[in-house]
């Protein structure tokens, strides 16, 4: 059974937590205790329809506010697929939680309240869709019970849609716009005839259809992430490296180059504890034995020769400050991705990037919370990083302050 992650995004009160509650709730993905939660808070707040919000909106506090903060993992599955779903809150200062809470995801649901359209985190919510080439976007128009089922609206808001996805040449996902009621339920699971002019497939019905990404399309890449040396009864002079295979296939015979030290060696043998394998795949958790002795440890980075990354040390990226402390020109980190660390120094703010314009380019000197910004680094020594655009799963990295050790931004490598 495969698994999809999706990240769902939305501005304040479109219905987000209602929706994915009620996802659950008609795929009978809820337990009898939370279906008796709904129920009981239902019952206190006096309300006609069921509350599916008391799932997803997290602390009892948090609740009692009527807002939905941070980033909520929501897990379930049906017969045929499991799921799992990033909840994260819709307010423009929580722009840094959209973007981890989606930063792992396949498909991205968006909501537009039917009575408002297209708002400025519409507009900021499908950049981050695009930042992090998201393969599918789903706009749920909700709320279409409070406009009578008008279909005229739903066309009107779908044509603004299409607009905003089109001034994208650079990013073209597959779309879908589904006209739905949370609330009611209409086309997240079932259609119950109040939107007779739509012929499309309810959102259940998208989510089940979508093919998930396969990382192992991508070019072979292995960071070390810890070197094995046994001598035993079973073992004798074993010497293994131990990683997660981020993307791409690897088998036996496979010629592999350890960067830094640009070696080059073969892969005699590809074990997961006492399985011996003769092909792993991207996800994967393997020890590889090398034929020769090479100089490799933890930090190291396995590629096949051939489709080395470039080893630069200048790197010019799309940066999300998360950090609540400026970042000014000349400002020192550590760069890392995967077990890979180095230094870097932010060398140039190129400009500021708007979510809802990204057309706009605005100059700056510094980053402040929840910034987008091309920007250039200058690192110690190359990291061996791939654009994001062609390798995800070794185009991304995370900028740590050495002082306290937080993590202050997140970045994605341009071509």
């Amino acid at each position: 059974m495969d698994l999809l992650r999706i990240s769902t995004a939305g501005s304040v009160d479109d219905g987000k937590s209602t929706l994915i509650g009620r996802l659950l709730y008609d795929t009978n993905a809820l337990t009898k205790e939370q279906e008796q939660l709904i129920e009981k808070k239902t019952a206190e707040k006096g309300l006609k329809d069921l509350d599916f919000s008391v799932i997803t909106d997290g602390l009892i506090a948090e609740r009692e506010q009527g807002i939905t903060i941070d980033v909520a993992h929501i897990y379930f599955s049906t017969k045929n697929r499991k799921f799992i779903i990033a909840d994260s809150p819709g307010h423009v200062e929580y722009t840094r939680n959209m973007v981890t809470g989606a930063s792992n995801a396949e498909v991205s649901i968006i909501l537009i309240d039917a009575r408002k359209g297209l708002l400025e985190q519409s507009y900021r919510h499908f950049y981050i869709s695009q930042l992090l080439r998201l393969n599918t976007v789903v706009f749920c128009i909700n709320k279409m019970d409070l406009v009578d089922y008008s279909e005229d609206t739903f066309l009107k808001i779908a044509a603004d849609v299409k607009q905003m996805v089109d001034s994208y040449t650079n990013y073209q996902p597959n779309v879908e716009i589904v006209p739905i009621s949370s609330l009611k339920g209409d086309n997240v699971v079932h259609e119950f005839g109040n939107t007779p002019w739509y012929q499309g497939p309810a959102l259940n019905e998208i989510l089940h259809e979508i093919t998930p990404d396969a990382s192992e399309d991508g070019d072979f890449r292995m960071d070390i992430q810890q070197v094995l040396h046994v001598q035993n009864d079973n073992f004798v002079d074993f010497r293994g490296f131990s990683g997660r295979i981020s993307s791409g296939t690897l088998k036996i015979g496979d010629e592999l180059t350890v960067l830094p030290s640009g070696k080059v060696s073969t892969v005699k043998e590809i074990r997961q504890y006492e399985t011996v394998l003769e092909e792993a795949n991207a996800g994967d958790s393997v020890i590889v034995s090398l034929s020769d002795e090479v100089d490799a440890s933890r930090g190291s980075l396995f590629a096949k020769t051939g489709e080395e990354p470039v080893g630069a040390k200048s790197l010019n990226a799309t940066l999300v400050w998360l950090n609540e402390d400026v970042a000014n020109i000349g400002g020192r980190y550590l760069i890392q991705a995967g077990s890979r660390q180095n230094q870097a120094k932010l060398q140039q703010i190129d400009y500021l990037i708007p979510p809802e314009n990204p057309q706009l380019k605005l100059e700056s000197a510094k980053l402040s919370l929840n910034d987008i910004a091309k920007v250039e680094l200058r690192l110690a020594q190359p990291l061996f990083l791939d654009s994001y655009e062609k390798n995800k799963a070794n185009g991304a990295f995370i900028l740590i302050d050495p002082q306290t050790n937080n993590t202050c931004a997140v970045g994605f490598v341009e071509s």
